[in-house]
């Protein structure tokens, strides 16, 4: 009787792979791709929309310090309101990249200090609880000033140590720059990581008229950038820990 050695055939592996397998590598590519592209989306927007800069004094202690690292939102004059901390250059100033919070606009009335040692703007008293000092006067000196027209009447928030408009009363936009002489706005401090955070738009002035302006979009680009780097790593550790699961059993 003769015998006939019998032939085992292996499918391949691929063939074999369940369809669950197939579609959890399809969507581990879907991640990756959609997270490439809101990371470089994001990233590439804040490149447009956005600027680097360095805090070079303490002047806006403690809503920035010397040697933040900041990021500014790319804006023009006209859309700057009061209570915003912005970037300006002005040939009165030095002609460099200074950093002060805006207090008055074209128009207004500013003087300090009242009854409680607060600003007054048009009248009315502000409260000013980002200062260096919230529970001292908003200024050691006194002042009265109208601010010119297209101009911004420009101080710091560590006021004790701030050269700010209130040096400059004596020249001719009395201690005001035009608003053209703004390049950004500040929206948030990205280092060192202890102080990182957004730089909000505070209450105080939001009942004057023209209220306050409104937040960038660091905090969406932040978001975008993020998301994009938690579904690349996770789609891209999708095969081998699936490799890896489909040896053990």
């Amino acid at each position: 009787m003769s015998s006939k050695s019998a032939t085992v055939t292996t499918a391949p592996r691929s063939a074999t792979r369940p369809a669950g397998g197939r579609l959890g590598h399809r969507l581990s590519g879907l991640a990756v791709a959609f997270g490439c592209l809101l990371f470089l989306g994001g990233f590439g927007w804040g490149l447009v929309d956005y600027r680097p800069y360095t805090v070079p004094t303490g002047s806006m202690t403690p809503t920035v310090d010397a040697g933040d690292k900041i990021l500014a939102q790319r804006i023009g004059g006209a859309d700057v309101r009061r209570g915003d901390v912005v970037v300006f250059t002005d040939s009165l100033w030095g002609n460099v990249p200074i950093v002060k919070r805006v207090i008055g606009v074209g128009g207004d009335k500013i003087a300090c200090c009242d009854k409680q040692g607060h600003l007054t703007v048009n009248g009315k008293s502000v409260s000013e609880p980002y200062l260096n000092d919230p529970k001292g006067p908003a200024s050691l000196v006194g002042f009265r000033v109208t601010v010119p027209k297209g101009n911004l009447f420009m101080l710091g928030d560590n006021r004790a140590t701030s050269e700010d408009s209130r040096v400059h009363l004596t020249d001719a936009d009395r201690g005001s720059v035009p608003r053209s002489a703004v390049s950004a706005r500040v929206d948030g401090i990205v280092w060192p990581m202890a102080r990182a955070g957004w730089v909000g738009r505070p209450a105080a002035f939001a009942a004057l008229a023209g209220g306050v302006s409104q937040p960038g979009p660091l905090k969406w680009l932040a978001v975008a950038i993020v998301a994009g780097v938690v579904l690349i790593l996770g789609g891209a550790a999708y095969g081998p820990v699936a490799g890896r699961l489909e040896r053990r059993r």
